[in-house]
């Protein structure tokens, strides 16, 4: 255990400083990256005044009245919900449990599986917590992109109401190029958005600060006794109005998970400096407007704009929430490519989209999953008012699985009290569930959504991790003892041809099946035979030092050897790269320079169902499915197609 935290705090340290501005990258690196995390990560968060408060006071035909203590008790709601959510668990406590630099519910659970490496229940647990989770993240990915466009282009309504019914064709238009420009990678999306966010905040806040000006009262609805005067006053309509306010921290998860893109110091400077500041000034000021106006709670945003800024203001908040958009987008490909290495999902295409960033990648098959998704559920509900009656319950579940995890890995990773965990499951989780709560009656008006969503992620996630446990035993079934075949293979002194042969293979005990048949039809060896195990570790990134293991297999005079490659799990698993690095470092006896003309053979055969009761049938059709359409593992490993040959024998689940 002592290893672990040793190891956990050593790479978040130098997480810390390689992607958090450490000082001799310079306050202009630190500057330059903080404001790509303006264009990538607050987006969805930073958006969340264009509804917020609309719905809150939109819900059950007005429960919430527009009467100072109505008022200040969910503004006073609202600012506590993110100070205590927001500022303190995610950027205070969360972002210090990354996974070597890398966060979301997936490197959380991860790094509490390493922390409870010797406990198998313990760590089963975990993974399905993690599965839980990230399942929850999906199902807000798809809804968090269609309200925020919705939410701003509906401000036609209020300032251009000649087009309001061209609302949805042109929020359809948008999200198509969000999802198109996708490809190019979330540096370049992040350092074109950056200066955008920056004009959004700057607006948000003088927007807001000019009621606050005029009726600085508002202020006092910051204090908390104002929320819970409202709660116990009036426990029914606030614990309606709670499934309103939750929308105010909608985009918190995207800030943890995306912080393998740009790094925990930029993302914390931009949050306090800037973010915060603005949201909390343009809720106030949204207050003082309907407290003055009681009408204008049917839009209090735009009719917080001067009539001359509105159409503007409504070109800037659309641009804004693609941006929103664009952060649980990105927070969707990291998920996905560590679910894909912890063996959740089956292997998918990965571009690196940065040289520098490990964390900026771009998962085509995601991309264009999220769109339908995306496309389908706006046109369904047709208006962000019907489809606030969907938020919430996916980002509270989520809220609550990232506390569960904190409070597992709070005393092994930072030596808590008791009575510290005890404090964080009050303030953390008992107002989650709250918020929770609050959002299960939405059930029944569209909140089964997400939930299906999320539903069937987990049965995705699920079905393929126990198909790919029953396709391995029936692979090392057919594959025998590699050191058997190794003395067989000694005996028949098969002729050998110049040259290296690399065979993929998950490990050094049985035989590919693919060196198999190779030997079986054409009766020969290359002069070099290196069977490459892929592992991958329960940490974005291995240091070269701790990447090879060597193993003659038993006789240094056959040329058969075996290489065992660990790659973190946000490390793309270039191969052919993997060894030229070895024999670089003098772990593998040969010259880099022969791995030009190396040949590679991929074991792969069909995947046939069976009779057996070891799956149900409909889950084993899905699995197959699952199989067939998963990333060639030519393009997965890196290897070069000329020199690329697929043989093997069919496998049964």
């Amino acid at each position: 255990m002592g290893d672990v935290q040793q190891r956990v705090s050593k790479t978040s340290a130098m997480a810390a400083g390689a992607k958090g501005g450490a000082p001799h990258r310079g306050q202009k690196v630190l500057f330059g990256a903080a404001l790509a995390a303006l264009g990538v990560v607050f987006g969805d968060i930073g958006t969340s005044p264009l509804y917020a408060l609309k719905t809150v006071f939109l819900l059950d035909g007005g429960a919430v009245r527009a009467e100072q203590e109505d008022v200040f008790g969910v503004i006073s709601l609202m600012f506590w919900s993110v100070t205590i959510i927001v500022s303190i668990k995610y950027l205070g406590i969360l972002m210090r449990a990354d996974n070597d630099g890398e966060g979301g519910v997936m490197a959380l659970a991860a790094l509490a599986k390493r922390l409870y490496g010797r406990s198998v229940s313990r760590t089963g647990t975990l993974l399905i917590i993690g599965i839980v989770g990230v399942s929850l993240f999906y199902g807000d990915s798809i809804i968090t992109p269609a309200i925020s466009v919705l939410s701003a282009v509906e401000g036609l309504h209020v300032a251009a109401p000649a087009i309001s019914h061209m609302v949805l064709p042109i929020a359809a238009v948008i999200l198509v190029i969000l999802f198109v420009v996708q490809r190019y990678g979330t540096g370049k999306v992040g350092v074109l958005f950056g200066p955008v966010m920056v004009l959004w905040f700057a607006v948000l806040a003088a927007a807001g600060l000019t009621m606050v000006v005029q009726y600085p009262a508002v202020l006092l609805g910051l204090s908390p006794t104002y929320a819970v005067t409202f709660i116990v006053s009036h426990p029914t309509v606030s614990f309606i109005a709670l499934g309103a306010v939750v929308l105010v921290i909608t985009g918190a998860e995207a800030l943890y998970a995306d912080m393998g893109h740009f790094g925990r110091s930029p993302i914390r400077r931009a949050w306090f400096f800037l973010v915060f500041p603005a949201l909390i000034i343009n809720y106030l000021g949204q207050a003082a407007l309907i407290l003055h106006n009681p009408a204008a709670r049917a839009n209090p945003f735009f009719l917080l704009i001067p009539e001359w800024g509105r159409l503007p203001v409504v070109i800037l908040a659309t641009v804004a929430t693609v941006i929103a958009s664009q952060a649980v987008i990105s927070g969707a490909f990291s998920l996905s490519r560590q679910a894909v290495q912890l063996g959740l999902l089956p292997p998918l295409t990965i571009r690196q989209t940065s040289k520098r960033e490990g964390g900026q990648i771009y998962l085509p098959a995601i991309n264009f999953l999220l769109f339908i998704g995306v496309i389908a559920v706006m046109f369904a509900f047709g208006s962000s008012d019907r489809l606030s009656t969907a938020y919430g319950i996916s980002v509270t579940g989520a809220l609550v699985v990232d506390t569960v995890l904190l409070l597992l890995v709070a005393r092994p990773l930072w030596h808590w009290a008791p009575w510290k965990i005890v404090l964080a499951a009050i303030a953390f989780g008992g107002l989650e569930l709250a918020f929770l709560a609050g959002n299960l009656f939405k059930i029944i008006n569209g909140g089964w959504v997400p939930l299906l969503i999320a539903g069937a992620v987990i049965l995705v996630m699920t079905t393929w991790r126990r198909g790919r446990a029953l396709v391995q035993q029936d692979r090392q079934r057919k594959e025998g003892s590699l050191a058997d075949f190794i003395e067989e293979v000694r005996k028949e002194n098969l002729p050998r041809v110049p040259g290296i042969a690399i065979f993929p293979h998950p490990n050094k005990e049985t035989t590919p099946l693919a060196l198999r048949a190779n030997v079986k039809h054409n009766h020969i060896l290359h002069e070099h035979v290196i069977i490459v195990s892929i592992m991958t570790a329960q940490v974005p990134h291995v240091p070269p030092e701790e990447a090879f293991v060597y193993d003659d297999l038993g006789y240094a005079d056959d040329g058969i050897e075996h290489l065992s490659i660990r790659f973190g799990f946000s490390d793309k698993p270039d191969i052919p790269r993997a060894l030229r690095a070895a024999c670089r470092a003098g772990v593998l006896p040969l010259d880099a320079a022969n791995f030009k003309k190396a040949s590679y053979f991929i074991s792969r055969g069909a995947i046939r169902t069976t009779r057996t009761q070891s799956m149900i049938r409909w889950r084993r059709s899905l699995f197959v499915g699952l199989a067939h359409n998963a990333a060639d593992p030519a393009a997965r490993f890196g290897l070069p197609a000329l020199r690329t040959v697929t043989m093997g024998s069919d496998v049964e689940i």
